[in-house]
Parts: C-alpha cells; structure tokens; sequence
C-alpha cells in the first residue's frame, strides 16, 4: 500500500524503471474498480436522471480536495468506481445513441503507456520514438486515401478540429474572402470553423432526402463568385449517410473548387473490399476528415486529417526558439511544431499503431463489416414489426425508426424515460419532418440476440 503523500513517502512516478511496479498495484485497484462499478450500475447507464446521479457523485467523493489524502487506492476505488458506476457505458449493447464507440482493450492498454511515459508532440527531445511512430502511422493511413507520392496526415482530436484544420488550409490557399458551400447535412463544427476563421458565413444548401444534391450544388457553384471550397459528408452525425461524391468531385473540378470531404464516420469504410465502394470518390479531395474513435474502436481522441500531398500542410509551419530552434532543425532534429495548432500533444498515434497491428487490415474489415451487418439486421427486425416503422435502410451502421402510433412528443419522452431509468441509451433526431430514434450501431460484440432485448423492451415501454 502507498501512504499519501506528507506521510514519509514521496508519491511514485509512472515512468522510469520503478514505474511499471508502482502502477501494477494500483492498476489491480482500478480494474477491480471498474468491474465493481459496472456491476453496481448494471445496465448501459445509472437510473435516476441527471439530478440524482449528480448527488450520488457528490455523497462518494465528498471533500474534493481535503487537507490530508487518503492514499492513492482508496482514491483510486472511489473515483474509478464512482465514475463507471455513473457511465454510459458503450460496451453495452444497449447503449447505441452516439458515435461513441467501445474502445478495443489492446488501443487502452496502449494509452497506459503513452500516460506513463507523457511523450509530448511538440518537439523531438520530448518524443524521439513517438514521433516516427506518428509520422509512419499518418502516411500509412493517409495513403490508404489518397494514391499519390507524398500522402500525409495530422492527427487531431477529432472531426471537429480536422475539419477547422481543413478551412484553415483553405483560407491560406485562397485569402479571406473563400465562400464555403456543404449541405444542410453538414457537421456543425463547418459552418462554426467559417466563424472561428473569420471567413464570410457559409452557404448551406438544402438537403431534403439527406445527402447533397449535386443540381443544387451545381446551380450554387455557377452562381458564387470565387475562390470556393465545398464540403461533401461521408455518414452524417444524423442518419449514416453519404453524399454522391463522384459527381460532386467532377463539379469541383469543373468550377475550380476545392473539395473537403468530412469523413470522421464513412471513412474507414475504404478498408474493407465489402464497403468501400460506397465511399468512392474519397481520393479526390483535397483533404479528408477521418475519426478512429468512431470506426475504429480507439480511446478518445483519435482523428485525422488526411491530404494528398504533404506541401499542403505548409502553412501550419510554425518556429519557436525553444522547440524548434532553425539550427536544431538544420541539425536534423525533426521540427514537429507544424503538424498541429497545438503545442502540447499526446502520442495518439501510439494506440492507433498498436491496434493497426494487432488487428491488420483483416482483422479491421472484419469489424467494420459485422457493424454494418448488425445495422442490417436491427433494420430488417424494425421493418417486419407492426409496431415500429423504420425511416431508411442503413447506409452505415445508423438506423432511424420510431413506433408506429407515437407522435414526436410520445418518440421524445420515449427516449427520456429510459434514459432515467438506465434502460437504454439512444438518439433522437429530425428527418422528414418528424422526430426519429437513432441507434447507433457500434459494438462489434453485440449480438442478434442483444437487437431483439432492444426491440422486446422499446415495445413493453410503447404500451404503457
């Protein structure tokens, strides 16, 4: 057992060649926390709403910073346990609301090491070997995209920073007065990035059957004065979906735009032979949004955005004394401070790497593949019961239904009795003008079996 700190020792370290013993009690202590705290929990998230899992946390942790500490396993039990006792849980199969996926065992005991150590990525003294790893990693991946020399990639925090990053690049290509057309299917952060950039607000065309149209876009193109960049989606937050990307990429080409494809969800459906047609077109644009934190089954955070030719990513470049010096850099000491707008990052690219070979090409295909498979499955069971009606077939592994004689405050208050109860977490969204659960399928351990739990306990809640 460690003392607290003020007690006659000094708190261990993570790194160094003590780490590994001091963290293997304590790791004993925090799984042991989180088994009990699941079982404690005991669905896909705690009953009783957001006011009384508030107080339930509030009673555990008590004094959140006291005079004298209680040691590091007692704080670890409570805190550990607290937090999975309270969690939405993605593992659980009946936790599908979000792209937020259950992360793979091998990708968080890699994050471990990267906290142990605390590489950071803004100079190569503080990260010598995490650095080639994340170089090697974002051109590997990035040629999965783009088929081109000098393929490269940034790794982000997510969809949202790629796709400010994204705007970003294309503002210094073309000057502050870049139009920014995507449809009204577009992530959120486009039109916020146009804003944080200090760019004209953008146009947003209207998607009625979900994806852009390209007349629509065709018509806006001929019509707005340039420079343009469009950007197209690749599933959307909403329902899965996917923009017809090769007839918006000849538009582009035709109108001199550039094209920016958010493809934080779709993405990665260009590793599998069995999907990878539905996102043909990826190749073409200019640079690419892709999450691995959501089909991909890392930790949060692992995006990226993707290019066809690292000589794009040149206004990034940055110089600061004391982490790139220029005779450092002529030295040959790797200057880093370009491949982010963050300085301090960390080796997120470390769990990526690891799971890419555990798993291989393979091994992730096959996930993906069953997702979507599972998709299917809780579509075909939707639309063959006389008491759900279904919006669409899936594209990706999102599927929108809703019961057949509820009307949308019915569908809302559905969805929020269970969530209080911790019966199961899914997402509501608006589609033909109507309000629409959304599972969002992303747990390559369910099972058929966990889809007819889902459907066995939404309809006993439908007759209530």
């Amino acid at each position: 057992m460690t003392a607290p700190p003020g007690h006659g020792t000094v708190a261990p370290l993570a790194g160094g060649a003590d780490g590994p013993a001091a963290l293997r009690p304590l790791l004993d202590t925090v799984l042991e926390a989180l088994h009990s705290g699941a079982r404690e929990r005991g669905g896909p998230l705690p009953a009783g709403g957001p006011d009384t899992l508030a107080a339930r946390v509030q009673a555990a942790l008590g004094d959140v910073l006291p005079t004298k500490g209680t040691g590091d396993h007692e704080a670890l039990r409570t805190l550990v346990h607290t937090l999975t006792a309270g969690a939405a849980d993605p593992a659980d199969p009946l936790c599908a609301a979000h792209l937020h996926c259950p992360p793979l065992a091998v990708a968080a005991a890699a994050d471990l090491a990267a906290s142990a150590l605390n590489p950071s990525l803004d100079s190569w003294d503080q990260a010598p070997a995490a650095s080639t790893i994340e170089a090697l990693v974002t051109r590997t991946l990035a040629a999965e995209f783009y088929d081109t020399p000098h393929a490269d990639a940034l790794v982000t925090t997510g969809g949202t920073e790629a796709n400010q990053l994204a705007l970003l690049l294309a503002r210094e290509r073309h000057g502050p007065r870049l139009t920014v057309l995507h449809g009204a299917n577009a992530h959120h952060s486009v039109p916020r990035a146009a804003w944080l950039l200090g760019l004209p607000p953008t146009t947003t065309l209207p998607t009625p059957t979900g994806t852009l149209d390209p007349a629509d876009l065709a018509r806006a193109l001929a019509t707005t004065p340039g420079p343009v960049l469009v950007t197209a989606t690749a599933g959307t937050t909403d329902a899965g979906l996917i923009d017809p990307l090769p007839p918006i990429a000849d538009l582009c080409d035709r109108y001199r735009a550039d094209l920016h494809i958010d493809a934080a969800y779709g993405g990665l459906l260009a590793l599998t032979p069995r999907h990878r047609h539905k996102v043909t077109g990826l190749a073409r644009a200019t640079s690419l949004t892709i999450d691995l934190h959501k089909l991909g089954w890392q930790p949060v955070a692992a995006g990226l955005l993707a290019v066809p030719d690292t000589a794009l990513l040149a206004p990034l470049a940055h110089q600061a004394d004391y982490l790139n010096a220029p005779d450092d850099t002529e030295a040959g000491l790797p200057d880093l401070l370009g491949r982010s707008l963050r300085t301090t990052r960390r080796p997120d690219a470390l769990k990526i790497a690891t799971t890419l070979r555990s798993l291989g090409r393979d091994g992730l295909a096959r996930l993906i593949d069953h997702t979507c498979a599972l998709a299917h499955q809780l579509a075909e069971r939707l639309d063959t019961h006389p008491g759900f009606t279904l919006h669409a077939p899936p594209t990706l592994t999102t599927v929108l239904f809703r019961p057949t004689h509820a009307d949308d405050t019915q569908v809302a208050t559905l969805r929020r009795t269970l969530l209080h109860q911790g019966r199961a977490v899914l997402g509501r969204t608006r589609a033909d003008g109507r309000l629409w659960l959304k599972a969002t399928l992303l747990n390559p351990h369910t099972t058929a079996g966990d889809l007819d739990t889902l459907i066995a306990l939404l309809e006993g809640s439908t007759h209530r």
